[in-house]
């Protein structure tokens, strides 16, 4: 069982690896082009709100009730029938992001308000350029929903690649176009908006041959009376605030940040960026792979199975998120300097940007734990226990903001995003075995006390290699580049050799045993 879902775990993640990879280069192709302008605040606005409901309704709500239903369609109805529910939601699911999108590029003045206040209320030349960008950028919802739809089929018939390899085109756009479609505009950063509006044409396009093989391409048909249609409906609406309540607390930071000084959005996407690579290669990796197979177990009632991958999942995402966490937080400011430091982004972007990563780092392990345990939920088609959780974490997360907004700027705001996964995490995790869903296996106390003590072990070496912020950001790029890898290489070397003479059978918890 475990073997399965950790070759199709390392596909994905190799996959994503080398997205966030063309991530990170594309950030630092915007930083240095852009830096911490209120231009490039005005394009991460515009960029942020279909990201937003991109994450809120295709990846998140939307796949955590279509695909629990299709998995049952697939293994209880026939291949006509999966077909016929395919080519429903399609149309369905079609028609409701076409007058979404086109609502929210007329509306786009009214959007902006909305997401970004500040910006509206305080400096008009922002907001204006943020509303165009936005009439660029919003189709992107459109066409990456139904890539995420195409994913979802895909996921559930085990075919991995093609979806996880989707990303890497969005980033290839963004670099060719800052590269060499701004240069040759009056207002380079409209190229941006350009890139992604081609980046959701090229994602949709490139899913439309992995779907033919499996025989699965959509004939669209629009019926809302559907019982699968109604079934997925009814679950979605809850499952909003579901797995999708981190977005929804950093679109309230994105919110608040309108009102700080210019600079402050850069300063929290950047780091928010370098925090999402672990989250990305290994948290979504992990829940794009656990939810088919608990989606199954569930269909096929062997709850002892369900348990079994939860608790396998948890333990892998154990020794994973706590060492990346803590590597993030010590390494923050060389990592931002490394990356991003230029002219365009100083060495102060790089001192104020690294407060947020260490803030947005002190979550990574409730980031990661909420995209394991919401499937235990969304796989057993219990949506409205994680309604109830969303909602007491999006009102911790907006305690925390207005408690940390104001003496911490643009850091309480990473802070308190951090603080309420780490909440959204614990509650998912108790209902599950309040409900009797998850049983945990022995050894977990141990687990954590050798994982803990190899992880200070490893921060004792970080700490005495990584020097001071001044030396980093006062020395050349390649010797930035030689010591940052150094540094990431020997404290993984010791953070595992740590674990091997603490007597922790690595090999064993990745098979499952």
């Amino acid at each position: 069982m475990s073997s399965k879902l950790l070759k199709s775990t390392f596909t994905v993640s190799s996959m994503t690896m080398l997205s966030r990879i063309l991530g990170f280069v594309r950030d630092i192709i915007l930083a240095r082009f852009f830096g911490a302008s209120a231009a490039m605040d005005a394009f991460l606005i515009a960029f942020k709100i279909p990201n937003f409901f991109r994450r809120l309704f295709a990846e998140g709500a939307f796949n955590q009730a279509f695909v629990p239903v299709l998995s049952e369609c697939k293994e209880k109805e026939d291949e006509a029938r999966l077909k016929d529910l395919v080519n429903k939601v399609a149309g369905s699911l079609g028609i409701i992001l076409t007058v979404i999108t086109i609502l929210g590029m007329l509306g786009a003045p009214f959007v902006i308000m909305v997401f970004a206040p500040g910006a509206y209320l305080h400096d008009q030349a922002k907001y204006q350029l943020a509303t165009e960008l936005l009439r660029y950028t919003f189709p992107y919802l459109l066409f990456i929903s139904l890539t995420a739809f195409a994913g979802g089929i895909l996921n559930t018939l085990g075919k991995f690649s093609g979806p996880a390899f989707t990303p890497v085109l969005l980033n290839v756009c963004l670099i060719s176009a800052a590269i060499w479609l701004a240069p040759m505009m009056d207002r380079p950063i409209i190229a941006l908006g350009w890139g992604v509006f081609i980046a959701g044409i090229v994602q949709f396009l490139f899913q439309i041959p992995f779907l033919c093989k499996v025989g699965l391409l959509p004939r669209p048909q629009i019926d809302f009376k559907d019982p699968g249609v109604q079934k997925i409906k009814t679950l979605i609406i809850p499952a909003l605030f579901g797995v999708s309540v981190s977005q929804i607390n950093l679109l309230l930071d994105l919110i608040l940040a309108s009102f700080l000084v210019s600079g402050s959005i850069s300063w929290l996407y950047y780091s928010d960026r370098l925090m999402e690579f672990p989250l990305g290669i290994f948290g979504v990796a992990m829940a794009t792979v656990i939810l088919p197979s608990l989606s199954k177990k569930h269909a096929n009632e062997d709850p002892r199975a369900f348990s079994d991958t939860l608790d396998w999942a948890l333990r892998i995402a154990l020794i994973i998120a706590i060492p990346a966490a803590v590597a993030l937080v010590i390494l923050a400011g060389p990592m931002i300097s490394t990356m991003f430091q230029s002219d365009a982004f100083t060495a102060e972007d790089v001192r104020l940007s690294s407060y947020s990563l260490m803030a947005y780092s002190a979550g990574l392990v409730g980031f990661i734990f909420i995209k394991i345990l919401a499937p235990g939920y969304f796989a057993r088609q219990d949506t409205r226990t994680p309604v109830k959780i969303g909602i007491i974490a999006m009102g911790a997360n907006m305690v925390f903001n207005l408690m940390l907004v104001f003496p911490l700027q643009h850091t309480g705001l990473a802070l308190a995003t951090s603080l309420s996964a780490l909440v959204n995490a614990g509650l998912l995790y108790r209902g599950l075995r309040a409900g009797g869903v998850f049983h945990p296996k022995a050894g977990w106390g141990l687990l954590i006390l050798k994982v803990v003590l190899a992880c200070l072990i490893m921060a004792g070496v970080l700490l005495w290699g990584a020097g001071s912020l001044e030396s980093w950001t006062s020395s050349g790029l390649g010797q930035k580049v030689w010591q940052l890898l150094s540094l990431i290489v020997v404290g993984m070397i010791v953070y595992f050799m740590a674990l091997l003479v603490l007597r922790v059978n690595i090999k064993a918890l990745l098979v499952g045993r």
